[in-house]
């Protein structure tokens, strides 16, 4: 299986501006008024991922992701089109964003994606996914296909 480098229809992704005061800094990482209804968060969590180490690849059969990539460190993020009836089946996507570029980014159900750190510090990422981990009360199974554990997956992080 191919894929060609391109945009991925459905895939959002959008600028984190950091507004700066004598304080520190704040970011918004979402507005209800500024994502279609279908992304909006149901629950949110904090991930920090050593340098050198990647998360993925792996889909989601029902969830959408919302990664705020905003520091530190940098993270190589990397999305393929794995849906048989999307305009743009088997094409994939990579950037890199961070604390140099802070980035938003929507990744719909049955896009595969993976970030690595790349950078030289401990990185953090959050996620708001719309859908709850294991459904309510954590009494349904994991929406996840894991292909980091497929020796022979076509999806690969380099």
């Amino acid at each position: 299986m191919s894929f060609i480098e391109g945009k991925i229809h459905d895939v959002v992704v959008y600028e984190l501006k950091k507004f700066h005061d004598e304080r520190g800094w704040l970011a918004e990482l979402f507005r209800h008024d500024e994502i279609p209804e279908e992304f909006y968060p149901a629950m949110a969590y904090i991930s920090f991922t050593k340098p050198g180490i990647a998360r993925g690849p792996h889909e989601h059969v029902d969830q959408a992701d919302l990664f705020c990539f905003i520091g530190p460190s940098t993270f190589n993020m990397r999305m393929w089109d794995n849906r048989t009836d999307s305009p743009t089946f088997r094409r994939m996507m990579s950037f890199n964003a961070g604390e140099s570029l802070p980035l938003a980014v929507i990744v719909p159900k049955g896009v595969v994606h993976g970030y690595r750190n790349i950078g030289e510090t401990d990185g953090m990422v959050i996620n708001c996914p719309n859908r709850l981990y294991m459904g309510h009360g954590k009494s349904e199974p994991i929406d996840e296909i894991r292909h980091e554990d497929d020796p022979n997956t076509p999806f690969l992080m380099e």
